[in-house]
């Protein structure tokens, strides 16, 4: 048996109109999303702020229509959870700390140590005050 989720296809947008103002239904078939659904990601997302006029009848513009696209495609085909399609679209998605650059590692024999331990005294005896150079 599967056990992954089948994810639908990404499916084909129909190309937006060139018009200032869209009806939720209008947006609902250039999206691929249910009106319900603009509904709840207008609560959702902050960013998505139709303009309201006679009756509480939302207007949405060119701009707002890209903007549920990219929401739609991020749920939907990215498989963003809300909070993170949220995070990623206010661009505060956490950004990833740079790797502190370790030190290359060094194997030395005893023999290398001891030699290292000589030539480390040398140098401590010539730094002492009245040693020559």
């Amino acid at each position: 048996m599967n056990d992954r989720v089948n994810k639908p296809a990404a499916i084909v947008l129909p190309p937006i109109p060139a018009k200032r103002y869209f009806t939720i239904g209008e947006v609902s078939e250039l999206c691929g999303v249910k009106p319900h659904v603009l509904r709840y990601w207008e609560q959702e997302f902050t960013q998505l702020k139709p303009v309201k006029r006679r009756g509480n009848r939302r207007y949405y513009q060119h701009h707002e229509v890209l903007l549920i696209r990219r929401i739609r495609e991020l749920l939907y085909e990215q498989g963003f959870t809300i909070s993170g399609a949220r995070n990623k679209l206010d661009g505060t998605h956490e950004v990833e700390q740079p790797e502190e650059p370790q030190p290359p590692a060094i194997s030395l024999d005893e023999a290398a140590i001891d030699n290292l331990r000589a030539e480390l005294l040398a140098v401590l005896e010539s730094l002492k005050p009245g040693a020559t150079a």
